[in-house]
């Protein structure tokens, strides 16, 4: 996912493991971007997971009710 380029940007402090720090600069690794990029990416799935955890019982019940029932609008299907 690529950020968008209006986001707004605010200046932070971490701290990282100075071995892998080291290693990134010499590397000429972008910290922040990457940083950003892994953050990202992280949030993206934790709300995913809560999305599903909030929305396991109606998702088992549709399942129950796929399996009990078949699909919807089944009996027009053409493939």
């Amino acid at each position: 996912m690529q950020p968008k380029e209006n986001v707004s940007k605010k200046a932070t402090n971490i701290t990282l493991s100075s071995d892998v720090l080291a290693e990134a600069r010499v590397l000429k690794i972008n910290i922040s971007q990457a940083c950003d990029q892994f953050l990202r990416e992280l949030v993206r799935t934790e709300r995913e997971q809560r999305w599903q955890q909030d929305h396991a019982d109606f998702i088992a019940s549709y399942n129950r009710t796929v399996t009990d029932e078949g699909l919807p609008l089944d009996a027009w299907r053409s493939f």
